[in-house]
């Protein structure tokens, strides 16, 4: 019998593991980079020079998706989000280097209120951390005005296979493959691109997956402590099952969404 129990995350363990990773996260998260650049140029190859005067980006984290939309899109009036507070700072201190700034709305997704008559609604790498995505994607949907773009990327099913098959807990609650948001858009919302390719990240070893995983803040939810006796079993059998290039791989499996509010 299939599993109809809601996905659940702890927001406060999630916020921790993200907040530690805020000063190595921009240069440690290349496949989170990767993905925003791919999810901007996407949405710049529909919007063909239109500009977006009002843009809402939720989860901005470090700013990879925020960098990526100022240069690829025309855009005005700028509102971020992150769950965590102290993503402000680090974001204002770029978008002050380009001469811009931004309101910033701290904290869950789920609890803002959001701006509305919205020309663009962005988010990369986040959703797969949001439990009830339909009720968010009907908020978004009512948020954007008549015209207006939805960007999203989140992580299918092969996410992070590696750690999966090791017994990791430290996955997101919410991975969809592209067949599964056929039917989460909301009536209102037109689907107009779905994309969903792996990226194979190489690391010298086991251990260095870890201390990759530390540095992005993505294994919020894990709750194992690591034993001398468990870590050495984990390194053992990651190289033995996921070999890769003189080293061990990695898998991101990022989706990416565009919709368009008809």
């Amino acid at each position: 019998m299939k599993d109809l129990t809601p996905p659940t995350v702890d927001t406060a363990r999630v916020a921790r593991s993200f907040r530690r990773g805020l000063g190595s996260y921009h240069d440690a998260a290349s496949a989170q980079a990767r993905i925003a650049a791919d999810l901007s140029a996407l949405l710049a190859k529909h919007l063909d020079g239109a500009p977006v005067a009002q843009l809402f980006e939720f989860g901005a984290g470090t700013g990879h998706l925020t960098d990526a939309l100022l240069r690829d899109v025309s855009v005005g009036r700028l509102t971020l989000n992150d769950l965590v507070a102290e993503a402000e700072a680090g974001l204002q201190s770029r978008l002050g280097v380009q001469g811009r700034s931004a309101t910033f709305l701290p904290g869950r997704i789920e609890d803002l209120d959001l701006p509305q008559g919205l020309d663009l609604i962005a988010g990369a790498s986040v959703v797969q951390w949001i439990c009830d995505l339909p009720s968010l994607l009907q908020r978004f949907a009512t948020a954007l005005q008549p015209g207006g773009w939805l960007a999203l990327s989140g992580f299918g099913h092969a996410h992070f296979h590696e750690l999966v098959a090791l017994g990791s807990d430290a996955g997101a609650p919410n991975y969809m493959d592209h067949h599964d948001w056929q039917q989460a858009l909301p009536d209102g919302l037109h689907l107009t691109e779905l994309r969903q390719a792996p990226i194979t990240l190489r690391f010298d070893s086991p251990r260095a997956v870890l201390r990759h995983l530390r540095e992005t803040g993505v294994n919020g939810q894990s709750r194992g402590g690591w034993s001398r006796s468990r870590l050495r079993r984990f390194e053992d059998a990651y190289r033995a099952q996921f070999p890769h290039q003189g080293g061990v791989r990695l898998t991101y499996d990022p989706v990416l969404v565009l919709a368009r509010r008809v």
